[in-house]
């Protein structure tokens, strides 16, 4: 089962909205066939380990990190695969949690005289596979918040300036898990204050996640050269900031996969979105709260788009809103060993915690050296915060 997980690890971030899936065909204590679900649409990971095992499958044992597929998809079902080459027996990691499967796959198999064992390694298997249950059972993308910090929590100084707080191991592992999601979402600050590209730098630059930005008024102040020199900081009508929007790197870097403006419904009239069609630039109106724009809404949009993931680069606006919204998943947070001072830009803006027993808390904690940075990735768990404190 392990060699399973780590075929399927292979492949993570380039199956999505599928799920990780290794798999491993044992026959009289040899490897026989292996293989992982590679790409959505293509064949799952029993298929690739059973044509490879051939006939030596019959009587084997097949290994595979979550439960087969019973169901007609993009590809025929996994269990009549296995029933087909003879599988005796299958040791299944955990189950499926799609409704589709959950639990059909296995009195299928049993039905047909198959012994099947679940359980073996099954936290290794869910942990692997987080974003996958939570898109399926939830229906939202899962949210992780990624930012570079000082000793002192600042991810900026007072100017702005951000270039740079972590150091190139530390960069090198934002792209790597740029390359891993399906989609980026920042803020306006951070759009003007950066102009980031956004796309995945590793061995070769390639175009990585579908870019968001939140721009609530479709509004921005900007300059009027290309060069973001801020010459002029001038409110511009939405013809203007289209056009702006197509000199950024944002918009240079979304190429097969048109850039989206997420902003207040009542800023997203016909006329205005139609200037933005013109460079292929992507409206999502969303609802307001007294608080700004309805991020429990925008996931759900996001979602029915079959985005499972979607990563926050930015800024400190934004992870506060996502923060106290209870929408966070989980932080990636690579800490320098720097200060800025207190008149830096922090990560988080007020929180309105009262008390140590409201505070946001963080689980399953994993800490990793990057040199001199510090790595932290973790979970977290909704503050109990009252209402009325919020």
């Amino acid at each position: 089962m392990k060699l399973a997980l780590e075929l399927a690890e292979e492949f993570k971030g380039k199956t999505n909205p599928n799920p990780l899936v290794g798999a491993v065909v044992v026959k009289n204590g040899e490897i026989v066939g292996k293989g992982a679900h590679q790409f959505a649409g293509g064949p799952h990971a029993e298929v690739y380990a059973l044509e490879e095992a051939g006939e030596k499958a019959n009587g084997a044992t097949l290994y595979v990190t979550l439960e087969p597929c019973c169901h007609f998809g993009k590809t025929p079902p996994c269990t009549d695969r296995i029933i087909k080459a003879g599988i005796a027996k299958v040791v299944i990691a955990t189950l499926d949690p799609n409704p589709l499967v959950a639990g059909k796959g296995i009195k299928q198999l049993q039905a047909a005289g198959i012994e099947v064992e679940i359980g073996m390694s099954e936290q290794e298997a869910k942990q692997q596979n987080e974003i996958f249950f939570y898109y399926i059972q939830t229906r939202k993308p899962f949210v992780i918040a990624k930012a570079a910090i000082s000793l002192d929590g600042k991810i900026a100084t007072a100017s702005g300036d951000s270039k740079w707080i972590s150091n190139a191991e530390s960069r090198r592992k934002v792209h790597e898990l740029r390359s891993q999601i399906d989609a980026v979402l920042i803020g306006k600050n951070t759009l003007l204050k950066d102009n980031p590209r956004l796309n995945v730098r590793l061995e070769k630059e390639s175009e990585g996640p579908q870019k968001i930005v939140l721009l609530p008024n479709l509004e921005l102040r900007l300059e009027r050269n290309v060069e973001l020199k801020r010459k002029s900081n001038l409110n511009v009508e939405p013809k203007q900031v289209a056009e702006q929007l197509s000199q950024m790197n944002v918009y240079k870097t979304s190429i097969s996969k048109h850039l989206i403006i997420v902003c207040h419904e009542s800023a997203a009239s016909k006329q205005r979105i139609e200037e933005f069609q013109k460079y292929n630039i992507e409206i999502i109106p969303i609802s307001g709260k007294t608080n700004g724009l309805n991020l429990e809404e925008l996931l759900k949009k996001l979602g029915e788009r079959e985005i499972t993931n979607l990563l926050l680069e930015g800024g400190s606006g934004v992870y506060t809103s996502f923060l106290k919204a209870g929408l966070i998943n989980k932080f990636h947070i690579f800490q320098a060993p720097i200060f800025i001072g207190n008149d830096g830009i922090p990560i988080l803006q007020n929180l309105e915690v009262e008390s140590m027993k409201y505070a946001f808390r963080m689980q399953d904690v994993k800490i990793e050296k990057l040199g001199d940075n510090v790595h932290w990735e973790c979970n977290t768990v909704a503050s109990t915060v009252p209402e009325r404190s919020r």
